[in-house]
């Protein structure tokens, strides 16, 4: 089969139109189809951008066309958490609603707010979503391919990779610290697959994010089997890297992708000429659309190794 595999859309839907389109997908029967190939999304499909709704219409018609495959991404994640009860503590949601998760969510409750019945049917095809698929040939998964922890999902999701409520309840909810590493197990493996490979900052220092917050958490460059330091393995800008330690990254955070299957993924905020890593095997279809970037897609055609080439992307519209 061949797939056109699309990062991150972020409620970008003039930019999902556009990419479509230069990827040979028209609009037929109410959804947009391509004659031989299908579309793979890698989660993110909400949050930040002017066009909520209308990305979710776009690609909910394809998925239920089989014009479409989705996974799971972190906001997708997040959006259920924000709107599922914490069934132990009273008034309390399993994603808390305070002024930042508030603010990272904005877009989507605010097209979402006067649509109580859009929002539940919404929330119930986000739990049917796998948190990563295993294709003929190619993987896709939202952050991070974990063995590991894909090891944990395996034993605790239901046969078709999917979340239940209990589930969503244990990976939403942050263990305390102290809490022994049996129960840490199924919100570590969410954590890693969804929202990838996080460790701190040593000596202190730390880096302000996209939105402008402080943070001494960063995420790890798994995919890149040069990134033993924690200057080369650090996911930040350049300014920030030139301040990080050329010291050895704890082993526990290395990671490198060697398996034989390519493995294609979103979240990590990409910037310039896209690349593949891991000698082929890997490669991030994120690179900023919501930050006005582009929005990538990757076509696949059976490739054992991934092919540059094969990049495909619009400029952020709007």
């Amino acid at each position: 089969m061949a797939f056109d595999v699309i990062g991150d859309v972020h409620g970008h839907v003039e930019a999902l139109d556009a990419l479509l389109y230069k990827l040979g997908y028209r609009e037929q029967h109410g959804a947009w189809r391509h004659p031989d190939r299908t579309a793979v999304f890698v989660g993110d499909l909400i949050d930040r951008g002017p066009g909520q709704l209308r990305t979710l219409d776009r690609v909910r018609r394809m998925v239920d066309a089989g014009s479409a495959l989705m996974t799971m991404g972190n906001h997708e994640f997040n959006a259920l958490a924000w709107a599922t009860p914490d069934p132990d503590m009273a008034g309390e949601f399993l994603r808390p609603h305070n002024h930042k998760n508030r603010h990272q969510h904005a877009a989507f409750l605010s097209e979402m707010a006067s649509q109580p019945q859009l929002l539940a049917e919404t929330l119930d095809w986000f739990m049917s979503l796998p948190l990563w698929l295993e294709l003929p040939g190619l993987r896709v998964v939202h952050a991070c391919w974990h063995p590991e922890a894909l090891a944990v999902l395996r034993g605790r999701l239901t046969p078709e990779r999917t979340l239940t409520t209990a589930t969503l309840v244990e990976a939403a909810r942050r263990p305390h610290p102290d809490a022994p590493a049996s129960e840490r197990l199924l919100f570590d493996a969410v954590e890693s697959v969804l929202k990838g490979l996080e460790a701190t900052l040593p000596d202190g220092l730390q880096f302000y994010d996209k939105d402008g917050r402080a943070r001494r958490q960063v995420r790890i460059r798994w995919w890149d089997s040069e990134a033993t330091t924690w200057q080369q393995a650090v996911e930040v800008d350049a300014t920030t890297r030139a301040q990080l330690p050329a010291t050895p990254l704890p082993a526990s955070m290395r990671l490198t992708y060697t398996d034989p299957v390519p493995v294609l993924f979103g979240h990590y905020w990409q910037r310039g000429t896209p690349a593949v890593h891991a000698n082929g095997l890997a490669a991030c279809l994120d690179y900023s659309v919501a930050r006005g970037g582009q929005l990538m897609a990757y076509r696949w055609e059976g490739e054992p190794r991934l092919d540059a080439a094969h990049f495909v992307s619009v400029p952020a519209l709007g």
